[in-house]
């Protein structure tokens, strides 16, 4: 008999994508949006207008969608790539406007295809 697998909160991991973009010029302006529409290709979601989040289903999912992050980069751009657990994000507290609101580990929309 076959085991199913189960997605464990320490094995789902949380791709979090932070980055710092040149954004004075024109051309600057366009490689940035670039850059994000290319996270949003990839299956990313905004948290931050410089912080994206994307659900895996394993950390080898996670370490193949961040290596390709950085071929995306514009010239003078940094960024910052951090995979946690999906346990690690349940604890994630976050806060809008005056009112605080606790991660319940639940995701509004979940993309599996």
């Amino acid at each position: 008999m076959k085991r199913r697998a189960h997605l464990s909160p320490y094995r789902i991991m949380w791709v979090v994508v932070m980055f710092d973009l040149p954004v004075g010029t024109k051309q600057e302006r366009k490689q940035a949006t670039d850059f994000r529409n290319n996270l949003l290709d990839l299956g990313f979601e905004m948290s931050q207008f410089s912080v994206y989040l994307k659900y895996c289903a394993s950390s080898e999912k996670a370490e193949s969608i961040g290596s390709r992050i950085p071929n995306y980069l514009p010239l003078g751009g940094k960024i910052d790539i951090l995979t946690i657990t999906d346990k690690q994000f349940a604890n994630m507290k976050r806060f809008y406007g005056t009112d605080r609101i606790k991660n319940d580990g639940k995701v509004d929309q979940l993309h599996l295809f």
